[in-house]
């Protein structure tokens, strides 16, 4: 079984790179600055599901994308998160969050209609991002 990515999370997101583990994809809701991490591995729905020897790899990329975003948007809180109830694959929210956002103080999730990015926006949020994690 080979790694391919859910058909929502690749409707809704754009691509900013791969990580020794995990594929990195930016939200595609200009509201709130938001990546997503889904472990490169089939098959995987919960955190439990990740090897054992491949946990503290996904552990790091998880904060990696924390700081990368943190710091590319100047975030006043981040918020990291694992669902799964609409997207069975295993995938993590990094979300960068500021007091006067459309949500605050609430979760991001059903606040509101999604805001696309438009596209040179996007763009350039990718560039600047997948950059960052260039290092």
């Amino acid at each position: 079984m080979t790694f391919e990515l859910h058909e929502r999370l690749a409707a809704d997101t754009f691509l900013v790179t791969d990580l020794t583990l995990c594929r990195v994809l930016l939200m595609n809701d200009r509201r709130f600055p938001w990546l997503i991490l889904v472990p490169r591995r089939a098959g995987l729905r919960d955190f439990d599901d990740v090897a054992g020897a491949e946990k503290a790899d996904f552990h790091a990329e998880i904060d990696l994308a924390s700081a990368v975003l943190r710091e590319a948007v100047a975030a006043e809180k981040m918020n990291v998160a694992a669902l799964g109830n609409m997207v069975p694959q295993l995938h993590v929210h990094v979300i960068a969050r500021f007091a006067g956002d459309a949500a605050w103080p609430s979760p991001v999730w059903g606040a509101g209609q999604a805001e696309p990015y438009q596209p040179d926006e996007a763009k350039g949020l990718v560039a600047r991002l997948s950059a960052a994690f260039r290092g």
